[in-house]
């Protein structure tokens, strides 16, 4: 498994085939699965996606949508609770320090 860092970006295909950057702001281990938060680069984008990240057939790493509401409910839970808890991103204005 490639090793995963905050801030790498993302290009992610939408079905119907658009293309989009997302940084990487938050990965976590939940129930023995690995979770990416991702927040499109695009200006004025503020909000997350949560994306799993499963293997392919041929073996390569993948991101996939979450499906089930329940498995979703639980991730965006956890990750709100233990990683984004101490973080606002909506503090400080530019020039700040935060």
């Amino acid at each position: 498994m490639a090793e995963i860092f905050e801030g790498d970006i993302y290009t992610l295909t939408d079905e119907t085939g658009k293309e989009s950057e997302f940084e990487l702001i938050g990965s976590c281990e939940f129930e023995g699965k690995t979770y990416l938060a991702l927040i499109p680069v695009e200006e004025g984008m503020d909000e997350y996606v949560i994306l799993r990240l499963e293997a392919d057939e041929k073996g390569e790493e993948i991101l996939v949508t979450i499906d089930d509401d329940d498995e979703f409910d639980r991730v965006a839970d956890y990750f709100e609770d233990e990683l984004f808890d101490t973080v606002d991103y909506d503090e400080g204005t530019e020039g700040d320090p935060q």
